[in-house]
């Protein structure tokens, strides 16, 4: 009722806003198949009065009951005055231009299938909107969810009609990224990056959502020019790269081996900039390339020199726990790689001389207090002794052994001081699961370097019967029980040692997990 009244009198809007914004909290309890109620409404939205708050509740009311709007009777043809009352959001306010563009998304997502045969008028929406003329109040931001919608649809096309498409979505992209590059050198390198990002950021929505390889492939070969040459000029910007890196990452992950001849360009560059600006997102570009295309035997030479490029550097950055303070992002990206490396291509990383050097850094940072760089380190640990135990990792145990049985007193150390103080309590799982992997590969070894560890700790911090249940755990480890049986455990001791910060600095000086040497493993020429 109140929707009805509301369509007739203009003036008093906010019962109607009302009514609609309690249908539109229920939405996700409404069945598509509901017949007594939306059948009413719907038909009534476009005869609303285009009062500016009332507008952003009718357009997010479309985005809400989208697939209620897909499964709509043909009979009832709502969808175009939808969307018409969509295009009058975009350029009433910003406020009704965002819900107007997460509708827009939403009803693109629900009803791809029904605009097929209605693209020209869903590209001049585009156009309009990333343009920037023609009155649509759509943010940057906002525009997304349009680019998002058009990549949508375009991936229900036959690929010669989405082939096309794509070029459409993207041409005003590409042509607003070469206009800044046409500006010259000097321009390029002084333009703010939000000037650069806004538009890589819509490439990247388009080469996340269009699920065409092949056809991506190709326009990721063909504007690659384009982005080498910001990737060139560029390269010590930090938010321009993260967003072309971001943008590389989706086109990796979408073609997958379709990208052919430009995966290799574009790992070239990354490796060569990596060394001259040390920007960790290259690292993470290279992790989700190496979990494409790490069992790839066509690859293999090309991803060998990307590992021992980009890991021989990161060494050299990474030389003690201050350089992984000052550095978390690398530490964080560049054990993620290690650990990807070890998942999808142990061939190209194991048996060379970078793998121990690696350990030996891991070493060395594994007690930074930054979450995710500590969890990445412990984790190329773990996968590195699980390694080792495996079926799989049978032709590498002799290797891994003699790696570990260098380092093992050390290691053990390091990892009973994190346990007990060194690293915060919330790494307690993480810790425990690098002490389990260990113990079960290194048994009798683990249980000999665990005693003379604890050894080192003074009496009225740990008491003989807590030192002999330490070692009865280590030796529950070795013995094959679960990680879930001894985390408890393991927090225990972990307790018993952090139970005041006296007790935790007397065990934290005994064992002095960040004033251990290392021998760092050599490098050969």
């Amino acid at each position: 009722q109140a929707c009805g009244s509301g369509a007739e009198q203009n003036q008093n809007w906010q019962p109607l806003e009302a009514a609609l914004f309690c249908i539109q909290a229920i939405a996700k309890s409404v069945s598509i198949e509901e017949k007594e109620i939306l059948p009413q409404v719907m038909p009534l939205l476009p005869r609303f009065p285009h009062q500016e708050q009332l507008l952003q509740t009718v357009c997010s009311t479309i985005g809400a009951f989208s697939k209620w709007i897909d499964a709509a009777p043909a009979e009832l043809p709502i969808l175009p005055p939808l969307v018409d009352i969509l295009n009058k959001g975009m350029s009433t306010s910003e406020d009704t231009a965002a819900a107007a563009s997460v509708a827009f998304k939403y009803i693109c997502e629900d009803c791809r299938g029904k605009f097929s045969g209605s693209l020209d008028g869903l590209f001049q929406i585009y156009h309009v909107a990333i343009s920037g003329v023609g009155g649509y109040k759509v943010s940057s931001e906002d525009s997304l969810h349009l680019v998002e919608a058009l990549s949508v649809v375009i991936t229900t096309l036959p690929q010669d009609h989405a082939r096309r498409a794509l070029e459409l979505i993207c041409m005003p992209i590409i042509n607003s990224l070469q206009e800044i590059i046409q500006q010259g050198e000097s321009a390029l390198q002084q333009v703010p990056a939000r000037h650069l990002t806004v538009h890589i950021d819509r490439l990247s929505t388009i080469f996340s959502n269009v699920k065409l390889p092949e056809v991506v492939a190709e326009a990721v070969n063909r504007y690659w020019p384009t982005l080498k040459i910001i990737f060139d000029h560029r390269a010590w910007d930090t938010r321009t790269m993260e967003s072309l890196c971001r943008s590389c990452k989706f086109a990796v992950r979408t073609c997958g081996r379709s990208m052919g001849i430009t995966i290799g360009a574009m790992l070239l560059e990354i490796q060569t900039l990596y060394q001259q600006h040390n920007q960790s997102c290259f690292l993470y570009l290279s992790s989700e390339v190496i979990k494409i295309f790490g069992s790839d035997p066509s690859c293999a030479s090309y991803l060998t020199c990307l590992i021992q490029t980009l890991f021989n550097h990161t060494i050299q950055l990474l030389r003690t726990i201050q350089d992984f303070t000052a550095r978390p992002d690398i530490a964080d990206d560049c054990f993620l790689l290690a650990s990807r490396c070890i998942r999808y291509c142990p061939d190209l990383f194991v048996p060379t001389e970078i793998f121990p050097r690696l350990v030996d850094c891991a070493m060395a940072g594994v007690t930074i207090q930054h979450r995710e760089a500590c969890k990445s380190i412990l984790c190329f640990l773990s996968d590195t002794f699980d390694l080792a135990k495996s079926p799989e990792g049978e032709k590498y145990r002799d290797l891994i052994n003699t790696i570990v049985l260098q380092r093992g007193a050390t290691l053990a150390r390091i990892m009973i001081a994190s346990l007990t103080g060194a690293l915060p309590s919330g790494r307690l799982e993480e810790v425990s699961y690098v002490l389990l992997s260990l113990s079960r590969a290194f048994g009798g070894n683990m249980l000999n370097w665990t005693r003379d560890c604890i050894a080192l700790i003074p009496p009225q911090a740990l008491t003989d019967s807590e030192r002999s249940r330490f070692l009865t755990i280590i030796s529950d480890a070795s013995s094959g029980s679960s990680l879930g049986s001894l985390t408890d455990r393991f927090a225990e001791i972990s307790e018993v040692c952090r139970r005041n910060k006296a007790v935790q600095d007397i065990v934290q000086a005994a064992l002095q997990p960040h004033d251990l040497a290392f021998m760092v493993a050599p490098q050969h020429s």
